[in-house]
């Protein structure tokens, strides 16, 4: 091994350039599979504080089993429970500020004075605490009362279901509140009537006996409550957090991706290291060498590529997800009113898989040249290995390529179903992938008639180069390929979703006036508004139909869900859903008759439900069985698994009366700005809205996607940098290989500008041949994408121009780059020393 370690190092160290380009792609893509995926953990245990932060250290914590709210007189079943010590019930919710605020949301805590300070430690640091009897008071942390700039006995404005309450600060606390929430304790019926839920509570926590069998305590506290309560833990917003884990998949597709053009660029240069060394390996068999050593060295080497690449691609995945993470701190103020502070979490799963993956790809991507050159007896190295022997063994490969693009042309076209069309897409990528090498040469005949409008014999020659070596150029156009087709895809798919979400808004918020959340999501941190400012809406001059959102929360088959309520008879007149699977705009009436609801697609595709099944709903009233009469969508709702039903159901079964988003339109004649104006005064008491005309509504989303787009262009540059590495590294290695016949060339009277030329010529025919490879995949891609998309919500498939506009600038762009360097290096060569060259 330790010969085995000598060459390798030595091999190693006396090609710089090129073992920094290889174990440079090796950093890029560890880099994006370690930092992405370090960054939507970050993302999530944020999110995690922000909306359980107020739970504080208690032994017990019991909710509704339907994560709703309950009575308070649960509390003695918990109290009587042999190991408890004491039990207390709270209202937590988490509450948008008005716009300005110094806090964009903070923790509403409703307790119950005298049992609440025998469960938490309440250290009270001046003034005074809550009594049984307050109204009207609050007290908070001296850290919450920093931020918000108040003392004792200043007035404190929080948003309520009834327009905005004052409340007076008669205490504040030492202990610094939970992180990500600002605690704002008030008296357990203050909070209910801000949140709309008098009488009720969100949970029940508990302190157990000094000594109890903590697990015993648990037990008897279920059997005594029952299924409909869940004890041990608070709700967690599982489906907004199911849309953020989401992401996690495709970052770690994203970073595979990365991975798998670097073991490409990884191949090329075994091969042509394999190629460049047969006569020191023929030597070496010569004086006794075995095929363990030989084989041996070239796997040292690739492992010390690969610890030194992944090491690398770890730190740079750090800042990677430093970086993400605070760029979109302000994005989820903007979007979600949300003071969050996000720090990158790196989960022992993300540490192995990134290791594993970089590690491994880097072996893998030597290990078939590492075992022809171990395969290499001293008679064969002492022959020049011949094109059309290499060229032998693709004929196989190409002969499978070709089969599967066959295949995946009725997969991708014909079945219509989600996984056929994705297997559809993999088998045509694997497919353009085998049958490159066959194809190189008709591309890079085709490109070369262009360039020999302006130089016949640089062309030439660059035409020869690629179609002498097709296996190192197909597996550089296979990386090119990867990286445009990941460009293609994503730019279409984007295109396609930012139109499809345009017809969303046309029909779900098309009305005249939308008076929205603060945060743009449904729900989390808005209290919304009781019947009485909807009746003034109604009744404002000017002002037409009206219709509300209503938000309730249950769970199906153990899982949680939105539960949206909607008047079926007011709700068509000003907006509309997005209908699927023969669902129309008549199924909205059907609403009204018994348990029936509507699903979204998202919800539809991940459950696997269908129109006819009844689904089974736990409500705070027990278990409630629905009929799903339709799949329809809404604008704001798309991206989180959602269900649809009557306010009068959502009433009787869920308990919940407050509306969280209003839609008016106006009457025919009437000044919109006029209006406006007018219900203007009327949401002046109810800052948790934004109310927009439909032209501002618009306006506010492209610019919300404008601010986002920064990230997605960040993304797609990242994924197109392959390119440049790929091309960069064969180039590299080309002007290596022809060293001597550079030397020829120069000799016989080609002058160094003629040199140069002759490498950017081939780079831009590799160039020209990868990017027509990755404009076809990326499109094939991008329908799969779309069409996977169109399972949970119907969009429309956007020709992607733009991406293949970008594909091209990129993929030539990045062609003359990579050129620089090695056409300066070729130019360069003294003649002498390139004809001694071995």
């Amino acid at each position: 091994m330790s010969v085995s370690f000598k060459l390798a190092w030595r091999y190693l160290w006396g090609r710089k350039l090129r073992t920094f380009l290889t174990t440079l792609a090796v950093i890029f893509g560890v880099m994006l599979i370690f930092g992405l995926n370090g960054m939507l953990p970050g993302m999530i245990d944020a999110f995690n504080r922000m909306l359980l932060g107020a739970a504080g250290q208690v032994d017990l914590s019991v909710t509704s089993a339907s994560s709703g709210y309950f009575d308070s007189s649960i509390v003695d079943k918990v109290r009587n429970v042999n190991g408890v010590a004491a039990a207390t019930p709270s209202l937590r919710r988490t509450v948008g500020m008005p716009t300005g605020s110094a806090l964009g949301t903070v923790m509403v805590v409703g307790i119950e004075p005298r049992s609440a300070r025998k469960v938490h430690d309440f250290q009270q640091q001046s003034g005074r605490f809550l009594a049984g009897s307050d109204r009207g008071v609050v007290v908070i942390g001296t850290d919450t009362a920093g931020e918000l700039g108040l003392r004792l006995g200043s007035k404190l404005t929080i948003p309520s279901v009834a327009g905005t309450r004052s409340f007076e600060v008669i205490g504040l606390l030492g202990n610094a509140s939970s992180p990500g929430a600002s605690e704002i304790y008030m008296s357990l019926a203050d909070a209910g009537m801000l949140v709309g839920q008098p009488g009720k509570v969100s949970t029940v926590e508990g302190r157990f006996v000094t000594g109890v069998d903590r697990a015993a305590v648990e037990s008897r506290v279920r059997r005594a409550l029952g299924s409909d309560y869940t004890v041990g833990g608070l709700s967690t917003e599982s489906q907004l957090l199911a849309s953020l884990k989401v992401g996690q998949f495709s970052m770690t597709m994203f970073g595979v991706f990365a991975l798998i053009m670097g073991g490409f660029i990884i191949l090329n240069t075994f091969r042509t290291l394999v190629s460049e060394r047969r006569h020191d390996i023929g030597m070496l068999r010569a004086i006794g060498a075995r095929r363990r050593t030989i084989l041996g060295v070239f796997l040292v080497q690739s492992l010390v590529q690969g610890v030194l690449g992944t090491a690398l691609g770890l730190l740079a995945g750090w800042g990677l997800a430093l970086l993400a993470v605070n760029a979109l701190v302000p994005i989820w103020r903007t979007a979600m009113h949300m003071d969050v502070t996000i720090k990158p979490v790196f989960t022992p799963g993300n540490w192995a898989v990134s290791i594993i993956l970089g590690m491994g790809v880097t072996i893998l991507g030597a290990i078939i040249p590492a075992r022809q050159a171990a395969n290499i007896t001293p008679l064969e190295a002492m022959r020049p290995q011949m094109a059309e022997v290499a060229d032998r063994g693709h004929k196989k490969l190409v002969l499978v390529g070709w089969t599967l693009l066959a295949v995946s042309v009725p997969l991708l076209f014909i079945t219509g179903n989600t996984s056929a069309i994705g297997m559809g897409a993999v088998l045509f990528l694997i497919g353009m992938i085998l049958v490159a090498p066959a194809l190189i040469a008709p591309l890079s005949n085709l490109f070369a008639r262009l360039l020999r409008v302006t130089s016949p014999a640089t062309a030439e020659l660059s035409s020869s180069n690629l179609t002498r070596q097709p296996g190192r150029a197909a597996a550089t156009a296979s990386a090119i390929l990867i990286s445009l087709a990941i460009v293609v895809a994503i730019i279409g798919l984007l295109n396609s979703i930012f139109a499809g979400f345009f017809s969303y808004i046309d029909k779900s918020l098309g009305s005249d006036f939308v008076a929205i959340p603060q945060g743009l999501i449904i729900g989390g941190s808005h209290v919304g508004a009781d019947q009485n400012l909807v009746n003034e809406i109604a009744g404002t001059p000017g002002v037409g139909d009206v219709a509300t959102l209503r938000l309730g929360a249950g769970k199906i088959n153990d899982g949680e869900v939105q539960i949206i309520g909607v008047d079926p008879v007011m709700y068509p007149k000003v907006a509309s859903f997005t209908y699927s699977s023969g669902t129309s705009v008549a199924d909205v009436a059907m609403l009204g008759k018994g348990r029936t609801m509507l699903v979204n697609g998202i919800y539809s595709a991940q459950n696997g439900v269908s129109v006819g099944q009844t689904l089974q709903v736990e409500t705070p009233n027990g278990l409630k069985d629905y009929k799903v009469v339709g799949i329809a969508t809404d604008y704001l709702n798309a991206k989180l698994a959602s269900t649809y039903i009557s306010q009068d159901n959502l009433e009787s079964d869920f308990g919940v009366t407050t509306n969280v988003l209003v839609l008016a339109n106006a009457e025919t004649g009437a000044s919109i700005p006029m209006v406006k104006a007018r219900l203007e005064r009327l949401f002046r008491d109810y800052p948790q809205f934004i109310l927009y005309d439909s032209k501002d509504f618009k306006d506010s989303q492209v610019k919300l996607i404008e601010a986002e787009m920064p990230i997605f262009y960040v993304l797609i540059g990242m994924l197109a940098l392959p390119t440049l590495l790929a091309l960069l590294n064969t180039l590299a290695i080309s002007v290596l290989a022809r060293t001597r016949e550079i030397g020829m060339l120069r000799a016989v009277g080609a002058t160094r500008r003629q040199i140069k030329g002759m490498v950017v010529a081939e780079s831009l025919l590799l160039a020209g041949v990868g990017v027509s490879f990755g404009i076809a995949g990326g499109l094939v891609l991008g329908y799969a994408l779309t069409f996977a998309t169109d399972a949970m919500f119907p969009m429309p498939y956007v020709f992607p121009w733009m991406g293949i506009i970008t594909a091209i600038i990129s993929g030539f762009t990045f062609a003359l780059l990579a050129a620089l360097i090695p056409s300066r290096q070729a130019a360069k060569l003294d003649i002498v020393e390139a004809l001694h060259y071995e």
